[in-house]
């Protein structure tokens, strides 16, 4: 019976051997990935929608974050990369580092973008004078320079440091502080669902001990009212935290801040308020001026001339407002008011 089969596959596949190789090459055409990397204009999220709270206050326009479109490098997409202007081919090394591979860039864009929507709340909520509670802190690791001596990896969630629990990042910074150059120090972290045990050795660069990772920080919340904020795996990284903090203020106060407007932008945002550049805001720009934005708030410096410069090739219709502080964009956006 097994041979009979098998004589019936293999003459059925002897027979349409054209149209089998066929099927082969146009899998290998639309499927094969090279080692490039395809970036290109993006869209925008309207971030109410990724707002959870219960009461919030409703607003006449929209706060929006802007992103990149990331597609991956195959014989067609390639081939579209080179007949449009707005799709620009990089090489692997211009988008991860030497040691990662894009699962390590992935997984700490995703602790990125937590980490974001952690400072976003709580600036958030102290600037509309709102409950909220802090407790907790959470290190995680999202950066291991090549250089560094350690078996640290992304994503570890440090617990301890030489037997001591460690509940702050000042703690952890003391710590190292207080060791000597050369020194292996002992952690145990979380890595996944287990405890690992580690080691680093301490290093000093520009006059500061280290032990050669990237840390992102979060914190345990409790607000009144609760508020959660729901993005989809696709959604990561750090930019939208300027416009996260936006919308949920927004959401917490009486007045209507967008003053009716469609607002996109882009902008990390520290615990202070700060907001910090990002990258790719020349997609982000396009992607906004696509989705019929009135106005895109973008962070001082680089990434406002950058904006700025992109705006006038293009002959866009899309006023560009430059912040460097969550205040400052509250402040900026009253005059669209009068």
């Amino acid at each position: 019976m097994i041979n009979k089969i098998y004589d019936n596959i293999r003459q059925t596949i002897k027979n349409n051997y054209k149209a089998v190789i066929s099927f082969v090459l146009i899998m290998i055409l639309f499927t094969f990935e090279f080692p490039y990397y395809i970036e290109a204009p993006g869209g925008i999220i309207e971030i109410n929608d990724r707002i959870e709270m219960k009461e919030k206050t409703e607003s006449l326009g929209s706060f929006n974050l802007a992103y990149v479109t990331s597609i991956k490098a195959t014989i067609p997409t390639l081939l579209y990369a080179t007949l449009n202007k707005d799709w620009d081919v990089l090489k692997k090394e211009e988008v991860i580092y030497e040691n990662e591979t894009m699962e390590d860039e992935e997984y700490r864009s995703r602790l990125l973008l937590n980490e974001a929507n952690n400072n976003a709340i709580i600036v958030a909520f102290k600037a509309a004078n709102k409950e909220i509670q802090i407790a907790n802190e959470h290190l995680f690791i999202t950066y291991v320079d090549s250089s560094s001596k350690t078996d640290l990896k992304i994503g570890d969630e440090i617990l301890t440091v030489n037997n001591e629990t460690i509940i702050n990042k000042d703690q952890l910074d003391q710590i190292i502080e207080d060791k000597p150059v050369g020194e292996k120090i002992t952690l145990t972290v979380m890595r996944g669902n287990k405890v690992a045990n580690c080691y680093g050795v301490l290093q000093k660069i520009e006059n500061k001990k280290i032990i050669g990772v990237v840390l992102s920080k979060t914190s345990d919340l409790s607000t009144n009212p609760e508020v959660k904020l729901k993005f989809r795996d696709s959604e990561s990284g750090p930019s939208g935290g300027l416009m996260m903090a936006l919308s949920i203020y927004d959401a917490l106060v009486d007045e209507d801040i967008t003053y009716g407007k469609k607002i996109v932008g882009t902008g990390t945002i520290d615990l202070n308020g700060n907001v910090g550049s990002i990258g790719g805001i020349e997609y982000k720009i396009k992607g906004a001026v696509k989705a019929g934005a009135d106005l895109f708030l973008v962070p001082s410096g680089d990434n406002y001339n950058d904006a700025k410069k992109v705006i006038e090739e293009n002959n866009y219709d899309l006023k560009l407002v430059a912040v460097s502080s969550f205040e400052e964009a509250l402040n900026k956006l009253k005059q669209l008011s009068y």
